[in-house]
């Protein structure tokens, strides 16, 4: 498996990323995640719907909170043919009271905690933690990357503007 060094860093320390490089234009790979039932879900999954995929590292971190309460927010705006996900390697029984707990309606979870697929594939898995970097994708209907936003410093939250204006141009 592909490995990347210095893309990252978590409190200034720098990282190592697992998985390939994934650029806009790219087929967005397949990957196999569980939702909050246990059902598997993949990439394909949402086809025909543009997907924004939120990868952070633990909704139970003050910034990873605070996104997923922002996209769950900026999704209430949007139309039914965007689905925000939120892949983390919480386990599904955590993430599925965290979203209780924060009332979060629009963004959907998904765990990568059995295999780390989605990290793998979207090459998002810092190897020195075992946990997700935070990055965006939008992809299109298609399953077409069309956005991506590797967030420099893990403890820093990403650019909402930027992406909502990804996902707006898709529209």
């Amino acid at each position: 498996m592909q490995e990347r060094q210095g893309v990252i860093t978590f409190k200034g320390n720098p990282m190592t990323l697992v998985g390939p490089e994934l650029k806009v234009g790219d087929k967005a790979p397949d990957f196999c995640a569980v939702d909050t039932a246990l059902s598997p879900v993949g990439i394909a999954t949402h086809t025909g719907k543009i997907r924004v995929i939120s990868a952070v590292p633990s909704l139970d971190t003050p910034v990873c909170d605070t996104e997923t309460r922002r996209f769950n927010q900026e999704a209430a705006a949007l139309p039914d043919n965007v689905v925000v996900l939120t892949i983390s390697l919480d386990l599904p029984f955590a993430q599925k009271r965290w979203c209780g707990a924060a009332g979060i309606e629009r963004v959907i979870t998904l765990s990568d905690y059995r295999d780390r697929s989605f990290g793998q594939q979207y090459g998002v898995l810092i190897k020195e933690l075992l946990l997700l970097a935070r990055c965006i994708f939008v992809v299109d209907g298609e399953g077409i990357i069309r956005y991506i936003q590797q967030v420099p410093e893990v403890t820093s939250e990403p650019d909402y503007a930027a992406v909502m204006t990804a996902v707006k141009a898709l529209l």
